[in-house]
């Protein structure tokens, strides 16, 4: 996977450290895709290279690794530029020189949007993990938004995860999990305010909201978790997933959600779940085929109606990096040669 991020990834012409991003999407003979899914968005956005961030983070606390720690600068510094003076954040770049789209539905800045939560995160982990006092500065310009507009409930798990990481205020956690509480039908943890049923991907809340109990001493919080668990999330991983679409995102995120309540209560059925759930990328699933290819080191977009997507783009290829988070710092630490950073002849631009 990590192999597959470096072919995805390329320089952003910015000055100052050296900026990478992540190209969004890739078919399967690797050729880059731009996003034009609602308008033209652009080559790269930093939901991903957040997300990246946030992987190369976990990455570097579990193996010190030298080529860990330019990942980290390069996409910190991609990151960086899409931060507005106001601490909001761009989405997508329309080009490789680093024009930020502000005008995307998709892009511009929105205090409420999951662009704007993941952005805020990756600061926050990047300030705990190195003891950064500008990306503190950072998240902490990115966090006076949080509040600004109401905020669906998987992008309000994100914010948690980055408040977390923080070391927040409790008072501030303890408000938004209500509002991830809150948005439920029966026992089932929805994904917003105005919805009727959960969707797979990015759905991360039973997962945050045990890591919140644990943090602020909430047994209440981990029945919650538990109880959506049960109802949503467990009988859809024992099916193997049987949806008519599933991504790698959905896989993961319930794979996330499961390690975090077999922490949290040491119920050995939800750590059982977990293991079912990445075994979706090693075949059990609805197409019967790996949606890993172990030996191209490549995640596939995923399957719709029983057939495997043959694209491989950056959202795949990092979820399924940090689904298997271990094994891939113990490939890195073979591997760190196939990982270098792609940065030569890269032109700079004046940042703001």
């Amino acid at each position: 996977m990590l192999s597959r991020l470096v072919a995805l990834t390329r320089p952003v012409a910015i000055d100052g450290p050296r900026a990478v991003a992540v190209a969004i999407y890739a078919g399967d003979d690797g050729a880059h895709i731009r996003a034009r899914e609602s308008g033209e968005e652009g080559v790269a956005c930093l939901d991903d290279a957040a997300r990246a961030l946030v992987l190369w983070c976990d990455l570097w606390e579990r193996t010190h690794s030298g080529v860990a720690r330019e990942w980290v600068d390069g996409l910190l510094a991609f990151c960086r530029w899409t931060q507005q003076a106001d601490g909001r954040f761009l989405n997508f770049v329309l080009d490789w020189d680093g024009a930020l789209n502000a005008e995307g539905i998709t892009s511009r800045a929105n205090g409420a949007s999951f662009w704007h939560a993941r952005g805020a995160r990756a600061m926050a982990k990047v300030w705990r993990v190195f003891g950064d006092e500008r990306a503190r500065a950072d998240y902490e310009r990115a966090r006076a938004w949080f509040d600004a507009d109401p905020v669906a409930s998987d992008v309000r798990a994100v914010q948690i995860l980055a408040a977390l990481d923080a070391g927040a205020d409790a008072d501030d956690v303890q408000g938004w999990c209500a509002d991830v509480v809150a948005q439920r039908g029966g026992d089932v943890l929805f994904d917003s305010h105005d919805a009727t049923a959960p969707h797979l991907w990015g759905h991360i809340q039973e997962g945050v909201l045990a890591m919140a109990a644990t943090a602020l001493a909430r047994p209440d919080l981990l029945e919650i978790a538990r109880r959506s668990a049960d109802a949503y999330l467990v009988p859809l991983i024992a099916s193997g997933f049987d949806l008519p679409t599933v991504q790698a995102y959905g896989a993961a995120s319930a794979a996330f959600a499961m390690e975090r309540l077999d922490a949290a209560c040491g119920d050995g059925r939800y750590g059982a779940a977990a293991r079912d759930a990445r075994a979706w990328f090693d075949g059990r699933n609805s197409a019967g085929l790996p949606i890993y290819d172990r030996s191209a080191g490549r995640v596939a977009d995923g399957i719709d109606g029983g057939r495997i997507n043959p694209h491989s783009g950056a959202e795949s290829n990092i979820l399924g990096a940090q689904a298997f988070i271990d094994d891939v710092a113990a490939w890195l630490v073979q591997n760190p040669g196939a990982c270098a950073l792609p940065l030569v002849g890269v032109p700079a631009r004046p940042t703001r």
